[in-house]
């Protein structure tokens, strides 16, 4: 069903260059929006649309482009700009057509109330992740887009640059734009954007051709390069767009851009792109949606959670202790600024939170001589090549990860997960899970999709926490139970 603003869409498209084959129908509707269909049988190997690169809302495209240049602004703080800029202009952007046809903003949960925030995604992977991306944004728009408009009065409307009219600029960077080439780095591509996501279910994959003459000194460019990222926001360092594009190379025209099936797809059936492997908690912070039954999602235990559970059987000493050891050992949690560990979808914890709870359950003496034998070592822990051990003993292994976890559930550590367990799934609140899966059935995904795509975070992630116990409570039965300890409240 082609509505008004997909007929005026075609019509800029049309004018604008753009090609698409006569197989693909644009859907619109209340319930999905907008989405792609097959009219008949498209194979693989089809180019399915063409979309020339001067078409594309860039950095250097815009009509903003020597105030963005002006203001050293590159990356996605440009785009942002670019964003803003065009829509300031109204009818009289040459992007017009495409942008009427964009919302206002995407419900990513950066847009949502700080209230929004606290309440609907309260105990989820995201909460404090978005918290800290909205303080970083608005830190953003007052250091670098305030000042334009001081710099720039007669060119830049007041009421298209404030801070909600940015938050709405980054969320639609976020959750559509694509890399398009070195020359125009990352920007909006209309047609492109069209294609509705699926996990593991890609039929159509965004091509951008080399365009390596477009520019003969790229450094004056305002490319998109690690230092102009690295002014971003902390949303704005994962991954963009189509995550797993190809960046082919032809002799073809390199002005224009290519979608091209990478599978055959029935008549009928919807056309798919994919954003990449992702679990619901990067699905929802950076397109603003989610998928029940998604196979790749995760839960993380903190390692602050770790020291709390500790708290209870430990002297923070000892605590610490144990911690460092463990990284002397090589190990460490999945990120440099805040220590966590996966739980994957299936329930299995990571290794390196088995080898920290075993080195915390270790004998005294056991732990002292497993000590001493690393600082004897010294340097040559510090290679890439990690120690493993089992019940005190080191053993030389090429790769840590690699080494069973069986031999390292005894009944202890199965305990401490179960533990771990209850202490995450408490920082959900009083709501029970059932409560949760209750109130997705009530819930309308057309009406209130910031409920709906929540609930379905929420569900997923203590689904895994679940599934945590049951490993657990498996691998203490095929286990065999390890010898009573006299003291578990150690002070050394």
């Amino acid at each position: 069903m082609a509505t008004r603003r997909l007929r005026a869409f075609k019509r800029w498209m049309k004018s604008n260059g753009f090609e698409w084959s006569n197989a693909l129908e644009f859907v619109d509707t209340l319930e999905q929006g907008i989405s792609v269909k097959a009219l008949c049988q498209m194979n693989e190997g089809d180019v399915v649309a063409k979309m020339p690169k001067q078409a594309c809302l860039t950095i250097n495209t815009s009509g903003a482009c020597d105030i963005i240049e002006n203001a050293c602004l590159g990356g996605y703080l440009g785009l942002a700009v670019a964003i803003m800029y065009e829509r300031s202009l109204g009818e009289d952007s040459p992007w017009a057509g495409y942008l009427q046809l964009l919302p206002q903003q995407e419900s990513l949960p950066l847009v949502w109330t700080l209230d929004e925030v606290s309440c609907l995604l309260c105990g989820t992977e995201l909460q404090q992740t978005v918290q800290e991306d909205k303080a970083l944004v608005y830190e953003d728009w007052k250091e670098n887009i305030l000042p334009l408009l001081d710099s720039e009065p007669s060119r830049l409307n007041p009421t298209f640059f404030g801070v909600e009219q940015y938050f709405a600029a980054k969320s639609l960077i976020s959750s559509r734009s694509f890399e398009i080439d070195d020359y125009h780095g990352f920007g909006m591509v209309p047609l492109a954007d069209l294609f509705n996501h699926k996990t593991g279910a890609e039929d159509v994959h965004f091509t951008a051709l080399s365009s390596n003459d477009e520019s003969d000194d790229d450094a004056d460019e305002g490319i998109v390069d690690e230092e102009a990222l690295a002014e971003n926001s902390s949303m704005d360092k994962t991954e963009k767009g189509v995550s797993n594009t190809e960046y082919s190379v032809t002799e073809d025209d390199t002005s224009m851009l290519e979608m091209v099936m990478i599978k055959d797809v029935s008549s009928g059936a919807e056309v798919f792109n994919t954003y990449g492997l992702l679990g619901n908690a990067a699905l929802l912070h950076r397109y603003g949606f989610t998928e029940q039954d998604n196979a790749y999602d995760i839960v993380n235990i903190d390692m602050e959670l770790v020291l709390q559970w500790c708290s209870s059987l430990f002297s923070d000493r000892h605590s610490r202790s144990s911690i460092s050891l463990w990284r002397r050992l090589g190990y460490s949690g999945d990120s440099e600024n805040s220590e966590y560990f996966e739980v994957s979808f299936d329930g299995e914890p990571q290794i390196e939170l088995i080898i920290l709870l075993h080195i915390m359950f270790l004998p005294v003496d056991v732990y002292h001589k497993l000590d001493l034998s690393v600082a004897v070592a010294g340097n040559r822990h510090e290679s890439s090549e990690k120690t493993t051990f089992l019940n005190g003993n080191i053993f030389p292994h090429s790769n840590g990860t690699n080494m069973s976890k069986k031999p390292l559930m005894t009944k202890e550590i199965c305990t401490a997960l179960l533990s771990l367990a209850d202490i995450r799934e408490s920082l959900y609140g009083l709501k029970s899970m059932e409560d949760d899966i209750e109130a997705l059935e009530r819930c309308s995904f057309v009406g209130d999709r910031k409920l709906y795509h929540s609930l379905v975070l929420r569900i997923s992630e203590r689904k895994i926490i679940q599934k945590l116990r049951n490993y657990a409570s498996k691998s203490c039965k095929i286990t065999k139970p390890s010898s009573a300890r006299k003291k578990l409240k150690r002070t050394a």
